[in-house]
């Protein structure tokens, strides 16, 4: 069973159920075959909320992730909850000169990747997921996410 939530509370123009879908899958390719998670596309206000009440910071986020906290011994294939931020995923792709579709794609992969535990807190992490974020991101069939298209040659 593979089962998203989309939520869409922004007028703001955002991917659709089939693409999320198809992202989320290829981050749990190999790891998760049956997975449940919800997937909320939200405006700043909520955004700002969410990262000042559980990441301490007063500002909008491009992506936030809850990972299910289920109690010991209950076995579903719930992973968690992603909340994105479409007017600051717009602002970022255009200031980075990538694709709306990629950047969406990159920061649902790297949100699902959160919840199954990965991390970035110190360059060790850093390193070992964004090498699975590129992995992904090539099989989608997407440009490496950390190679900027208005990078000078």
């Amino acid at each position: 069973m593979r089962h998203l939530d989309l939520q869409c509370v922004t007028d703001e123009s955002v991917p659709g159920t089939g693409d999320f879908e198809r992202w989320i899958a290829a981050a749990l390719a190999g790891r998760r075959e049956v997975w449940e998670m919800a997937v909320r596309l939200v405006d700043e206000p909520e955004s700002q909320a969410l990262n000042r009440d559980y990441r301490g910071h007063d500002r909008p986020t491009n992506v936030l992730s809850f990972p299910a906290d289920l109690p010991e011994g209950v076995e579903l294939p719930l992973l968690g909850d992603l909340v994105i931020c479409a007017p600051v995923v717009r602002r970022e792709a255009d200031a980075q000169g990538k694709t709306a579709s990629a950047h969406w794609a990159h920061l649902t992969v790297h949100g699902v990747l959160h919840l199954l535990g990965f991390d970035h807190m110190d360059s060790v992490e850093a390193d070992t997921m964004e090498a699975e974020e590129r992995g992904i991101m090539a099989q989608l069939g997407y440009d490496d996410p950390y190679q900027s298209e208005l990078t000078p040659a």
